[in-house]
């Protein structure tokens, strides 16, 4: 990209000709869609906040082309970049730009007709239709690291037709986003320790290993999967919350040690393993494969590890378990894990299972279950 000053020049793509002023000139490789020209070029990180400015803010939501800037996700983006500065990844911003543009080709013919240089005057109004938390985002990276300023981030250009084609651009940009299953985000986060740590404590257990769901977080009724990832991924964040263990083979040992010693206590889990009966079965007569449930057991297992770090002194408390009548039909989950029929992992929910699981293993209750107790004592 250059700054360049025209006095007169020839267009060579159908725009009017400027003269006098300062322009932008982007590397850039001409495309069309619906039968309109557009442009896909790199600019350095550093000229993201000096063009693509957000100051729609102030506007009602009829007149803008965005939705409203949500401010809680900026800080998380940009911590993103700063601390993986070697490794991140950012897909290209998708932009309109509301003057006329010249592009000036390598050539007149053949494919490098389609290559060539986007003459923009520094006058021009750009509005970001898809990536405006990332423009942000670079922004407040930037001034934490400076030096990634001379890195680049795609941008594919559009020409401006009016505030109706942008707000029908970010409409369709959007129609058919479709956030990935958390299950397959643990799978393939490399960077987060606990989503590394729940990969190896199910691949390194013949039983998950064989029963977890591993790219979806909703089972099928078919599925023969007891569990998903992602909900062992939660459970085993609860379970090692706190607890202090530095070594990271150590807690996955910890972690693998409980995990079996749980399986140990659900004798429906067994037959599923060994074909006796069928996963749907018991996730439809059942809770205690649920999310609800893993989670309640991560936590009771929290309070079980920060007492002792052995199997031994987990066992006694972990076999009441297989005392509980965990049928989903049973009164002891209505209202408290199961409501009108179908089992709901709200926080309070949570809270309610953990501390029906505390009761019957013996265990003292935290404030919060406490007063989520009293609430529900109080209610029924």
């Amino acid at each position: 990209m250059t700054q360049t000053h025209t006095d007169a020049q020839s267009p060579t793509s159908p725009v009017r000709a400027r003269t006098g002023e300062f322009e932008w000139a982007f590397p850039a490789i001409r495309g069309v869609q619906a039968g309109r020209e557009y442009y896909v070029t790199m600019c350095p990180l550093r000229l993201i906040p000096r063009m693509f400015l957000f100051d729609e803010e102030e506007l009602t939501a009829e007149m803008r082309a965005q939705r409203t800037l949500n401010k809680g996700r900026v800080p998380e983006i940009a911590r993103y970049i700063v601390e993986n500065s070697d490794s991140y990844v950012f897909s290209a911003l998708t932009a309109s730009v509301d003057v006329d543009v010249r592009f000036d080709p390598l050539a007149t013919d053949g494919p490098s007709d389609r290559v060539g240089t986007l003459v923009i005057p520094m006058s021009a109004r750009f509005v970001i239709n898809d990536g405006q938390h990332r423009r942000a985002a670079i922004q407040q990276a930037l001034a934490e690291n400076p030096a990634l300023g001379d890195e680049s981030i795609a941008i594919v250009l559009f020409l401006d037709i009016g505030l109706e084609r942008c707000q029908q651009m970010f409409a369709d940009l959007n129609r058919y986003a479709v956030r990935p299953a958390k299950s397959i985000g643990v799978l393939y986060d490399h960077r987060d320790e606990m989503s590394a740590l729940t990969r190896l404590v199910v691949l390194r257990s013949p039983f998950l290993r064989d029963l977890t769901e591993m790219e979806t977080s909703n089972l099928a009724q078919r599925s023969r999967k007891l569990f998903t990832l992602s909900a062992l991924h939660a459970a085993t964040k609860a379970l090692l919350d706190g607890i202090e263990e530095s070594n990271f083979e150590r807690r996955v040992d910890l972690a693998s040690k409980y995990w079996e010693l749980v399986i140990g206590q659900f004798p429906e889990w067994d037959q599923v393993f060994n074909r006796e009966i069928t996963a749907g079965e018991v996730r439809r007569d059942f809770i205690h494969t649920h999310g609800i449930v893993l989670h309640a057991l991560g936590k009771v297992g929290n309070s079980l590890l920060s007492q002792g770090k052995g199997v031994r002194s987990w066992s006694p408390a972990l076999k009441k378990l297989r005392d509980v009548d965990w049928h989903r039909a049973s009164s002891t989950w209505e209202g408290r894990a199961v409501i009108g029929g179908r089992v709901s992992k709200s926080a309070a929910n949570v809270l309610l299972t953990t501390a029906a699981m505390r009761a019957v293993m013996g265990l003292p209750l935290p404030p919060d279950e406490q007063r989520a107790e009293d609430v529900f004592g109080g209610g029924n």
